[in-house]
C-alpha cells in the first residue's frame, strides 16, 4: 500500500511546487496533476510527485483524517512512521 501526503502549494515554478508538509518544505513535481496548481491550493503528494489537487470543499477532512491518523495510529505502523518521521525532522511537532 502507498500512503499519499497532503500539502499546501507554497510556490510554483516551471513544473515544479514547493510544498508545505506541517512545516516540512519539499519540491514536488507537477508533471502528472490532474489540474493546474496555484499557490494556496493543496495537493496529494506521492514519492516527489503532485497526483491531484484536493478540491478546496475537501482540504478540511483529508487533513482531520491526517491528523487523526497521526495520532491514533500504533508506533509499528511503517507508513504513519515514516509521515512522522518527515515531520519531527523539522522539530516543530
Amino acid at each position: 500500500m502507498c500512503l499519499g501526503v497532503p500539502g499546501r502549494v507554497v510556490s510554483v515554478r516551471e513544473g515544479f511546487a514547493e510544498v508545505d508538509f506541517w512545516g516540512v518544505r519539499r519540491e514536488v513535481c507537477l508533471d502528472i496533476v490532474d489540474e493546474p496548481v496555484a499557490p494556496g491550493d493543496y495537493i496529494l503528494n506521492h514519492v516527489g510527485f503532485a497526483i491531484r489537487r484536493i478540491p478546496a470543499e475537501d482540504i478540511a477532512q483529508t487533513l482531520a483524517l491526517y491528523e487523526t491518523l497521526l495520532a491514533e495510529a500504533p508506533s509499528n505502523d511503517l507508513m504513519v512512521a515514516d509521515v512522522r518521521g518527515e515531520i519531527s525532522a523539522t522539530g516543530k511537532r
